[in-house]
């Protein structure tokens, strides 16, 4: 379902968001670049923007307005099923 660049996305998306750790989980997670994300994931902006709007189709991930981009915790499942 999931190539490698799209799987090293998601567990950055999720590390962001701090699921997995202590205490509650901050979806929302500050704007970040999507070009910041593409160095993260070691793949181009082009890609990262075609597997964000993957994710966004799929309800993995939400847009907040103002506020940044929410990550769901079906994201994680998707991440630990792998």
């Amino acid at each position: 379902m999931f190539n490698s660049s799209e799987k090293r996305l998601a567990r950055i998306l999720v590390l962001l968001a701090h699921f997995g750790k202590e205490g509650v989980p901050e979806t929302v997670i500050p704007k970040i670049s999507q070009e910041t994300l593409a160095d993260m994931v070691g793949t181009t902006r082009s890609r990262v923007s075609f597997f964000m709007n993957r994710f966004r189709k799929l309800g993995f991930i939400d847009y907040e307005t103002g506020s940044g981009l929410k990550v769901h915790s079906s994201l994680l499942s998707v991440v630990l099923h792998d």
